[in-house]
Formats: C-alpha cells, structure tokens, sequence
C-alpha cells in the first residue's frame, strides 16, 4: 500500500523492447519517466502504435520492462518475481479492458466476484457476494445480478467489468479504451461511472483513450508519441469543472 506522501507510480527510464537480442528487435517505450499520485484521474493519448498499450501492460504488471526502474506504491517491482508480480496486481490494480473479457458461463455477479475469489484475504464468501453485489447496484445493474453476460448489452457488459475492477478496491485501475466499443451515449454514462468512482472513493484511474472529448475531462493529460512521453500537463478545464 502507498504511504502518506508515497507517489502511486513511478517509472525512471522505463524501456521495452521486444525480441531483445533478435535482429528483429523493436524498442517500444524509450525511457519513459511517469509519476502519478493516489486519486488522479488521468487520460493517456497517442496516436496507434505509440506504445500506450505496451505503457499500460507494463504499469500493470502484465508485461516485464527491459529497462528501467518501476515503483508501485513505494515498492521497486521491477525484480519481483511472477508471484509477487500476481499478488501486487490482486492487491493494488484493477484492469477494465475494451472488450470485458467476461466469461460466458458465470452470471453478472460471478465475474465480479471472481478477482475476490482468487485473492481471498480472508473474506468470507458471503462478504464478497454483498461486496460484489453493492457495485452491480452502485453501476446501476441492480437486476442483472444473475443474469449471464450474453443476456446484457454491450454497455451493461462493461458496467460489470467496471464493478470487477474494483472489487478488491485497487489504488489504481488501468482502463484500456474502456468505452471504444460503444456509442456516444453509453460511453459518457460509462465515463460518468468512472469519474464517480474516482471522486468517491479515490480511485486513481489511468484512461487510454481515442476520444479527445472524454480525455478533456480528465484531470491531467498525457500524450504519448513513439514510445516517448511528448506532453503531460494538468487540465484546468475538467478540475474547474470538478
């Protein structure tokens, strides 16, 4: 857990390279230095192939960084080992994807609890059924409980991916083009979800995204341009709005 004071991430030369030591090798991220502090609410734009993906992987512990150094929550994670790479993803991060990855055969309520079934901590089943049902009702998927993914429609399913991101209340979620899929519509109401979170419960987010008029109501703005960070800057516009 992030102390008082402790920043959130912080990354110092991040680098990336794929097929290291290959003579197809590519460098992805070049020495990328971030830092983020608990409860920001951030964008991260580019254009395609700018390595945002690769960025987010990388922050989450999906991907192992080829150079650097990464600090989550006040810890060096770039020498954990992939057990401690799995628990510090359980215990800090929630991930909410474009596609929801979802599975099929559980019900609404299932997939949310699964990341508190696979990290326990000692909670009860039963807490985690409440925990689990207390964000369906907190997105607005009160009915929708038991109802299996294929049942729900497109933005449904990512209310329920949103609710699983944040079952184990992580310091940070990373959302990978959360509302790519979706119409105009359902992509402001998932995005009010987000913001809602965000202020309530002081989650930090970190937000790819295509859509410039979402990113403008982020707090902070981070382009990322061929592997390099070409701006950061706060957004005066969303925090005089906020």
């Amino acid at each position: 857990m992030a102390s008082v004071g402790t920043s959130l991430i912080r990354l110092a030369g991040l680098r990336k390279t794929y097929n290291e030591g290959l003579p197809n090798a590519e460098e992805v991220l070049h020495g990328v230095d971030l830092e983020m502090q608990p409860g920001e609410f951030t964008a991260l734009i580019g254009p395609s192939g700018s390595g945002k993906s690769t960025l987010l992987n990388a922050l989450g512990l999906l991907e192992t960084a080829t150079g650097g150094s990464y600090r989550l929550g006040g810890q060096d994670v770039t020498k954990f080992s992939d057990n401690e790479r799995t628990l510090a993803r359980h215990d800090q991060l929630g991930f909410i994807f474009q596609f929801h990855h979802l599975l099929p055969a559980f019900s609404a309520l299932e997939n949310v609890m699964l990341p508190a079934l696979m990290r326990p901590q000692g909670i009860t089943e039963k807490i985690m059924r409440e925990r689990a049902g207390g964000l369906l009702d907190a997105v607005g998927l009160q009915d929708a409980h038991h109802k299996k993914p294929q049942e729900l429609s497109g933005g449904m399913q990512q209310r329920v991916a949103i609710a699983r991101a944040l079952v184990l209340a992580p310091q940070l979620v990373l959302a990978d083009e959360p509302t790519g899929n979706l119409d105009t519509q359902t992509s402001d109401s998932i995005f009010a979800l987000l913001r809602q979170f965000n202020r309530e419960r002081g989650t930090a987010l970190l937000i790819v995204t295509h859509d410039q008029r979402l990113a403008a109501q982020c707090d902070r703005i981070i382009e990322l341009v061929d592997g390099r960070i070409a701006s950061d800057h706060p957004n005066a516009v969303a925090g005089a709005g906020a």
